[in-house]
């Protein structure tokens, strides 16, 4: 996890290199999200001091995109398709599995930093749905019961860390 020392050096050295304008916000948003992975609270903060507007407006835009997020993705970022083809094949079972497994909700990252889950609206995989990828290996034609055998490898490996 991205400690906060790291986040405003990360955030001091990106505003170094923008104008102070407000048309700078979301390639700022942008740039922080590339470097940490994710927009921490501290960092919003920063950019709307930076940019001299109230920090709800810089909220307000953030939120307003998808593309953002606000915990850090896990170790090993578990994505599961729910295009049409996947979602016809049993994809949403898969996902709540994968809840149930994982522990966490969707846009969540287990307490231990090794596990995120999410959701796309497609993957571009339809002849092997339903799909899910974890840490860009994909995992073809799941099935709720094949969730436990995919995740062993993952668990172990975290587990080794962990210790």
């Amino acid at each position: 996890m991205v400690i906060e020392e790291q986040v405003g050096q990360v955030v001091t050295e990106i505003l170094e290199s923008y104008r102070k304008d407000r048309k700078n916000l979301l390639p700022l948003l942008q740039e922080v999200q590339t470097r940490l992975g994710y927009l921490p609270k501290e960092a919003m903060k920063r950019i709307a001091s930076f940019l001299e507007m109230p920090e709800v407006e810089v909220w307000g835009v953030a939120t307003f995109y998808n593309q953002f997020r606000f915990v850090p993705l896990g170790k090993y970022h578990t994505v599961v398709c729910m295009g049409t083809a996947c979602h016809l094949a049993g994809g949403k079972l898969i996902l709540d599995a994968l809840e149930r497994e994982l522990d966490i909700k969707v846009g969540d990252t287990t307490a231990d930093g090794f596990f995120s889950l999410e959701r796309v609206a497609c993957i571009g995989c339809c002849m092997l749905a339903p799909v899910v990828v974890i840490k860009d290996k994909i995992y073809p034609k799941m099935t709720p019961f094949k969730v436990e055998e995919v995740l062993i490898p993952y668990k172990h490996e975290s587990e080794g860390e962990a210790d």
